[in-house]
């Protein structure tokens, strides 16, 4: 009976091993070094390098996902690697102070960009129930299938809300493609529901930006976006310098408040390089595109 027991085992080890191929056994023993990769991208302080290297990390990413389709982890760092990058060196350009790279900005290129994150992370919402037809149908019938999803789905919850959006904003000459910002919106709610402080509190960031960008009579909503922003600030301890990044841009310029919008926009700048060691590239991505904006203040107001 004992010798029939380790020989069931043996072919039940067997059988696991052969459903999943030498390829993905490989993958998935590599993930500490993606996860530690991309904790050594968040500290980095030098724009160019960054700039550099995240598209050689995503080719790699795209890479692991050809021999392991289904992995979760990988297809939000995919998600995410993609919504950065763009965020950081395509949408409004890059140059780093120096002669070493000048891109101009491409915001067409990263609405692509932020539309090939989304689709990465539309297939962990699929694995975790929602359905193509529930995002292609109306808003009634996706909100009760994401009131079924619980804490386990917010990271797919918040890269596809994320990058969703933004692929969105930027292509709002298209009327198709604005009419599923609800949907987006929606996806943000519920992870502010499950896990308001998931990604450095990333869902007030968000409404910040969705009730500050538009006047009152078009659905904005200056205290409630200023409110966002506060408790955004407050999980941050103030070191995530984008949090004032976007309330510059968005709700200071939005409700015409010229000084706030630039005392924001120079305290970032003149922020100490070592105030969020662990999110240095985001900090330093947003001193960057504080420049960027100062110098249209006196085009804006």
């Amino acid at each position: 009976m004992k010798k029939f027991l380790q020989l069931s085992l043996f072919f039940y080890a067997l059988s696991q091993l052969t459903a999943c191929s030498l390829s993905q056994l490989t993958v998935r023993a590599s993930m500490p070094l993606i996860e530690g990769g991309v904790t050594a991208m968040n500290k980095e302080t030098d724009l160019n390098l960054a700039h550099s290297a995240i598209p050689s990390n995503l080719s790699l990413i795209e890479g692991m996902l050809v021999n392991d389709p289904g992995n979760h982890a990988l297809q939000l760092y995919a998600a995410q690697a993609y919504y950065g990058y763009a965020f950081g060196f395509v949408e409004d350009g890059f140059n780093a102070g120096n002669i070493e790279v000048k891109v101009k900005g491409n915001p067409q290129r990263a609405a692509d960009l932020y539309q090939r994150g989304f689709n990465h992370a539309k297939q962990v919402l699929f694995d975790h129930g929602i359905s193509d037809s529930d995002l292609n149908g109306d808003l009634k019938t996706l909100q009760n299938s994401i009131n079924k999803l619980g804490q386990d789905a917010v990271p797919a919850l918040f890269w596809s809300a994320s990058c969703w959006a933004k692929s969105i904003d930027l292509n709002r000459d298209k009327a198709r493609s604005l009419a599923q910002l609800p949907k987006a919106v929606m996806f943000m709610q519920r992870v502010l529901e499950l896990d308001e402080h998931y990604y450095m509190s990333g869902a007030h960031v968000f409404f910040g930006v969705y009730y500050g960008s538009k006047s009152p009579m078009l659905g904005g909503n200056y205290s409630l976006s200023e409110q966002h922003f506060e408790q955004a600030n407050a999980a941050n301890q103030n070191k995530l310098l984008v949090v004032n990044l976007l309330q510059a841009q968005y709700l200071e310029r939005q409700r015409f408040n010229q000084q706030a919008f630039h005392d924001l926009l120079v305290n970032i700048i003149q922020s100490k390089s070592s105030l969020y060691p662990e999110q240095a590239l985001i900090n330093q991505i947003s001193r960057y595109k504080a420049s960027l904006l100062l110098e249209k203040e006196e085009q804006w107001f």
